[in-house]
């Protein structure tokens, strides 16, 4: 059986948390780097210096507590601080090393919302398929930070990274899809992990918004946003401007390439070429749904998400070799229930049906409508 996701309990200063974390986590983050490290081998250990110096700066001035806990998860961990930050900027740094000749590809994802009018018992769910290399099921872990400053977190993330996947006390959640276009890569911007844990932080979904919308980036990306008491908006992002995507008869479905006409109208999707599956999976997601809208638990958005249409090349990626010849599959199926504080991950779910539950202790306002 698929080992589950270690949970790893942090408090403390961002330091301190930062230190516990790599202690904790060091065989993940160690196994983590030497994968991203050998894929960049093409540029050296002073090349990948370089490319992280150049978001260091973009990164203290978002928020500087974020440099304090990368430096103790480093310490922890026994590792070099720029490779926690390769950690947590690797969807920037990868890209950027193709220049050097390091090959990189694109990591898919399905995403989907059932609000709560679509669901059985009128909680809202929020959950996600992520597609990325196969390796990343031994790297991966659940943190639940426990913060004097702000709602509890609870997120799903690659080892040493500071957020990915995930929701908060005050119960919002965010997910991410992979999207890409001709705007990627003129600026630098603020790595992605970052923006999504600076959502996780916030106490009201507006503010959550506000991280995701106004922050500039440096390549688009796809993050759906979303409060417990019924609220979701998905905003696909280009570096530089941002646009919505809403729910449809209380669904919410997002694949890897570009839905709003205004972004369509206004710039060019260069990703389908490395993922032509993200045409459909989000087709099939919602077909599946929709005969069960108003009905919808969790089991419909699982079996959903367990989708094999045109397997290999579908909603649940059992490993096989990509485009760039490198073994990706889908590395873990996350469905979450923020009002009731559970997280549900199964890891290689093509492989593995067995899912591990994770919780938060959600304030008592978390339901309530935003």
């Amino acid at each position: 059986m698929t080992e589950p996701f270690p949970l790893i309990d942090l408090s403390g200063t961002p330091h301190a948390r930062g230190l516990d974390y790599g202690k904790q986590a060091t065989s993940r983050i160690r196994r983590g780097i030497r994968h991203y490290s050998t894929q960049l081998n093409a540029l050296g250990r002073i090349g990948i210096a370089d490319l992280v110096r150049e978001y260091l700066p973009v990164i203290e001035s978002f928020d500087a507590t974020y440099i304090d806990e990368m430096r103790g998860i480093a310490t922890g961990a026994d590792v070099a601080f720029e490779d926690v930050v390769l950690l947590n900027a690797r969807t920037e740094i990868l890209k950027l090393a193709e220049r050097a000749g390091a090959r990189d590809e694109p990591d898919g994802c399905t995403g989907v919302v059932a609000m709560p009018e679509a669901t059985a018992d009128g909680a809202l769910i929020h959950a996600q398929n992520w597609d990325w290399k196969a390796e990343c099921a031994e790297t991966a872990v659940v943190l639940r930070i426990r913060r004097n400053d702000g709602p509890d977190i609870l997120t799903f993330t690659e080892a040493g990274g500071l957020a990915r996947a995930g929701f908060n006390a005050s119960g919002i959640a965010i997910t991410a899809n992979y999207l890409q276009s001709d705007r990627d890569y003129r600026q630098t911007g603020v790595p992605l992990a970052l923006i999504r844990r600076k959502a996780l932080e916030q106490s009201h979904v507006a503010l959550a918004m506000h991280a995701v919308y106004t922050t500039a980036k440096s390549a688009s990306n796809n993050m759906i946003v979303s409060q417990a008491g019924g609220v979701a908006i998905d905003f696909e992002c280009a570096p530089d401007e941002t646009f919505q995507v809403h729910p449809a008869r209380g669904l919410l479905v997002h694949a890897n390439h570009w839905v709003s006409p205004v972004a369509l109208g206004k710039l060019r999707d260069t990703g389908i070429a490395g993922t032509p599956d993200s045409l459909y999976r989000d087709l099939r997601v919602r077909g599946l749904l929709t005969p069960a809208i108003g009905r919808i638990g969790v089991a419909e958005i699982k079996a959903a998400l367990f989708d094999d249409f045109a397997s290999p090349w579908s909603v649940c990626r059992p490993p096989r070799r990509s485009l760039e010849g490198n073994l990706t599959a889908t590395v873990a199926m996350l469905v979450m229930r923020p009002a009731t504080g559970v997280m549900e991950v199964a890891p290689l779910p093509a492989l593995n049906r067995v899912f591990t539950r994770y919780r938060l202790e959600m304030e008592a306002a978390a339901a309530l409508p935003a």
